[in-house]
């Protein structure tokens, strides 16, 4: 009896782990109002990669652009060594509005994406699942329309990464810059 409590204890904990791993996606999500340009306000991971960079990341600004085939374009241009390093991607889209997969042709890590919350006119808050091997991490990114945003969008920020399991040491609020901040790419 006993046994059969606890096999029942597992699975039900099991759940509702696959319950938060699959974080719902903005209700009648428009894509086309997501498009357009997008500065990154906050970050916050428990990558190896976010915390050996942490502190050397900054502001960045990243422009969504749909393909004709219903996909994004997505292309941040950021500062690195004084200098402007453009990255582009490619999130294909799901059969879920809201929900992209992105696949990294230099490190091969793939990307579950939402957009968790957004109001298109001044944030986004997205969600990733990042698997690479045997390894799986989570970031939840800031996106807003300004660089600077209202204190309650960045509390509602690191409520959501701490809701996801991430600590505080995981969350930064990127430092503003002006290099590389060109409103077009």
């Amino acid at each position: 009896m006993q046994t059969q409590f606890s096999a029942l204890l597992a699975f039900a904990l099991l759940c509702l782990l696959q319950v938060q791993a699959e974080m719902p996606v903005q209700a009648d999500f428009q894509q086309e109002q997501f498009t357009g340009t997008w500065y990154s306000i906050g970050l916050a991971s428990n990558s190896r990669w976010f915390k050996e960079k942490k502190l050397v990341i900054k502001m960045c600004t990243t422009v969504v652009t749909p393909t004709e085939d219903g996909n994004l374009d997505v292309t941040s241009t950021y500062p690195k060594l004084d200098q402007c390093e453009t990255k582009r991607s490619l999130f294909l889209r799901t059969d879920e509005p809201g929900h992209f997969t992105y696949t990294n042709p230099w490190s091969g890590s793939t990307h579950n994406i939402r957009v968790v919350e957004t109001n298109y006119n001044e944030y986004a808050l997205l969600w990733d699942t990042i698997t690479k091997g045997a390894e799986t991490f989570t970031m939840v990114t800031l996106y807003g329309r300004t660089k600077l945003l209202r204190p309650e969008l960045l509390e509602k920020f690191s409520q959501a990464a701490l809701a996801q399991g991430l600590s505080q040491e995981d969350i930064l609020i990127l430092p503003r810059t002006d290099l590389c901040m060109a409103e077009t790419v």
